[in-house]
């Protein structure tokens, strides 16, 4: 590391390893820090709130905030287990209470990644997947992220030095209120299948209509709509992200003959 900041290659500011010789990006970072630990209170409020809805399993902290970054652009983005067969009841709820409490506010409630916890393995493994699944803050959870870190170990031989375990130490319980426990009590049956059903295929068709100028290898990514998986990214920020790294990957090859193989999504 030393001699990439002797020759140049790389910078160090402070604490900082940048590859622009840029203070006001550490200045940027340091307020971006700030923020997070503002605003980490509301995430944990939140999170609990999402704990509460019918069939939620787990609930977890994505995006730039579990990177200990936020800014006045950002928002909270969640990840969320749910029960098998169920995802789609789980999401059409949350989406209805942002969409007619907040007025489709997601400030504060990004719900935009679900995944059933009888189907837990990434399908997506390359190195932003790994960054977003080791950085993660598991906030709420009955046992969904253990399992669910067991079935993603693959993301060690992106980032060896991270461990995944830590991130479960002290994971707050699962509590359901009585109307929760009575609405999946009565979802619990072959209605509950139907309604399941009924809201994937809604949402599937609402989607496809909607982005219809996505190309469908970045909708299957991006708004990938299965019975174990809802995804709501339509910028592909995993596309964007990737490309960025690759084209930076290129520029280090040319100006300093240092090869990098390339990234995929």
């Amino acid at each position: 590391m030393d001699a990439l900041v002797k020759d140049k290659i790389i910078f160090n500011i402070d604490d900082f390893y940048l590859c622009e010789n840029d203070e006001e990006l550490v200045k940027r970072r340091l307020k971006g820090n700030r923020r997070a630990k503002e605003i980490h209170q509301k995430a944990t409020n939140v999170s609990k709130f999402i704990s509460k809805f019918p069939y939620v399993e787990g609930v977890g902290i994505s995006g730039s905030l579990s990177k200990g970054y936020y800014d006045d652009d950002g928002d909270i983005d969640f990840f969320i287990i749910t029960a098998p067969k169920r995802l789609w009841i789980a999401r059409t709820l949350l989406i209805l209470y942002k969409k007619i409490f907040l007025l489709n506010s997601k400030k504060y409630f990004c719900v935009n990644y679900f995944i059933s916890s009888d189907s837990l393995e990434i399908d997506e493994k390359n190195r932003f997947t790994a960054t977003e699944l080791v950085t993660m803050l598991p906030m709420f959870g009955n046992g969904s992220f253990h399992e669910f870190y067991k079935k993603n170990q693959w993301a060690n031989s992106f980032l060896p030095n991270k461990n995944i375990s830590e991130r479960i130490v002290n994971l707050n319980p699962v509590q359901k209120p009585i109307l929760t426990k009575g609405i999946e009590k009565i979802l619990n049956t072959k209605l509950g299948s139907v309604i399941d059903s009924l809201f994937l295929r809604i949402t599937y068709k609402k989607w496809k209509i909607k982005f219809k100028n996505l190309e469908d290898r970045h909708f299957n990514i991006a708004l990938k709509s299965t019975k174990n998986v809802s995804k709501h990214h339509p910028l592909n920020f995993q596309n964007q992200v990737i490309e960025r790294l690759n084209n930076k990957y290129v520029e280090y090859q040319e100006n300093y003959n240092i090869y990098l193989p390339k990234e995929h999504a």
